[in-house]
């Protein structure tokens, strides 16, 4: 499994290509050779794309808006073989409903055919919304595994959220086997009865335990992110990176 950086994480200063290019440049710096593409302001993919390679960052998925997925597929698929990036990321929808979750495998299905045919992969991103219980015991993520075909459909599992929402990320990880190549790694911790998102190790989930269970089941890669941070956001990458590295992750 390699390791990669969520760039949502430091969208502050994605708004445009000079500040892409610095802030690709600190995010190399502190030691990670991937990333992944979210919340970016106006860019040339071309640029991009030379931009990479030139620091050998490889891309290890995007958030992509929906809008685009279902209207645009054709570009959008171009735009991440010119990425050489396999993974097209929904990195939100609020399927907190059957109704809904049906909603988006019909309004999705003809650009997910296009996808599969064209080489790539679909991931969906979930937050804790998803796991609301249908019936007991069965959520709306169970709903979106059990009613969308594998080779259309994939995951990309945010275990900050999964933990948020009261669910066993090893049960997660079981249930939804074969079904994700990319998750996100961020960290919860509790402070005066608050749930706050933290640097990898420096919270409460169990991320040694995790990663195992990832490798095991093959899984390509995993990327930290985290959507609020105490500190500068570059620090807090740096940390979670260092961290990662003294646990001897990755």
């Amino acid at each position: 499994m390699k390791l990669a950086a969520q760039l949502y994480t430091v969208r502050d200063y994605t708004k445009n290509e000079k500040d892409i290019f610095e802030t690709l440049k600190k995010v190399k710096a502190i030691g990670y050779n991937a990333v992944q593409v979210s919340a970016f302001g106006q860019y040339r993919n071309a640029w991009l794309s030379e931009t990479l390679k030139d620091l050998n960052l490889e891309v290890c998925a995007t958030h992509t808006p929906l809008d685009r997925i279902i209207n645009d597929t054709e570009n959008v698929i171009l735009e991440h073989k010119v990425l050489d990036c396999k993974n097209i990321g929904l990195g939100w929808y609020r399927a907190d409903s059957k109704e809904k979750a049906d909603k988006l495998i019909e309004i999705l299905h003809p650009a997910l055919v296009k996808i599969k045919d064209s080489g790539l992969k679909f991931l969906y991103h979930n937050h804790d919304h998803e796991f609301i219980e249908i019936t007991k015991n069965y959520t709306v993520m169970d709903y979106l595994k059990d009613k969308t075909d594998p080779e259309l459909f994939s995951f990309l599992p945010d275990f900050y959220w999964i933990c948020y929402a009261g669910v066993n990320p090893l049960e997660f990880i079981n249930s939804f086997k074969n079904r994700f190549d990319v998750v996100h790694f961020k960290d919860l911790k509790r402070e005066n009865g608050e749930v706050k998102m933290a640097e990898i190790f420096n919270g409460e989930i169990d991320y040694l335990t995790i990663y195992n269970k990832l490798v095991e089941q093959g899984v390509k890669w995993a990327a930290v992110e985290q959507d609020v941070c105490e500190v500068d956001p570059f620090l807090s990458l740096k940390i979670s990176y260092n961290n990662i590295k003294t646990n001897k992750l990755f």
